[in-house]
C-alpha cells in the first residue's frame, strides 16, 4: 500500500521512525516532510498529505504533530479525508473498521514508539467492515457536500 507521511517540527524523529518501521511492512512511503526538524505550521504538512490521498496519489496517511489535534483539524478539511487522531490500539481498530479512516493522526509528545508501533500496524491492518458503518461514511459525504445528513437512507445514493 503507498502510505504518504508527515509531520511537524514535533514530530519529527516519530517521523523518520515511520517511515522505516512502514517499509519494513512492505508498504511503498511517500515522504510529505517535515525533514529537517525546524519549526513549521501543521496544517501546510497536514494539507500535503490529505491532497496526495484526495487526487489518488497515495492510499492512506498518517500525520504527526505534538498532540495530533492540530493535523486530525486541518486534514479533515480537504475533501473526503477522514483523519482519525489515535490514542491506543482500541482507537486503531475502529477508526478503521467502523468509520474507514483513510489518514491516522498521531501525538508525538503523548505517546511512546512502542505503542505508536503497535497503533500504526493494527491501522495499516484493519478492513472497513461496511454495513451500518456504510451509511455513517455516506453521511459525512453528504455533510462535506453541504446536506443535511439525516436525507441519506440505507439505499445507495
Amino acid at each position: 500500500m503507498r502510505i504518504a507521511v508527515g509531520a511537524d517540527h514535533r514530530g519529527t524523529e516519530v517521523r523518520a521512525h515511520l517511515i522505516e518501521a512502514l517499509r519494513q511492512l512492505g508498504h511503498e512511503v511517500v515522504d510529505k516532510g517535515n525533514s529537517d526538524g525546524k519549526a513549521c505550521d501543521y496544517p501546510d504538512v497536514a494539507y500535503t498529505v490529505a491532497q496526495s490521498i484526495a487526487k489518488g496519489e497515495s492510499e492512506r496517511g498518517i500525520l504527526v504533530c505534538g498532540t495530533g489535534i492540530g493535523m486530525s483539524i486541518a486534514a479533515n478539511k480537504v475533501r473526503g479525508i477522514r483523519a482519525a487522531l489515535v490514542h491506543d490500539e482500541i482507537g486503531a481498530d475502529l477508526s478503521r473498521r467502523h468509520n474507514d479512516a483513510n489518514v491516522l493522526c498521531l501525538s508525538a509528545d503523548m505517546l511512546g514508539l512502542r505503542i505508536i508501533d503497535r497503533i500504526v500496524k493494527i491501522w495499516m491492518n484493519t478492513p472497513f467492515e461496511g454495513s451500518r458503518h456504510l451509511r455513517c461514511k455516506r453521511k459525512i459525504t453528504a455533510i462535506e457536500d453541504g446536506h443535511p445528513p439525516d436525507a441519506v437512507t440505507d439505499e445507495p445514493a
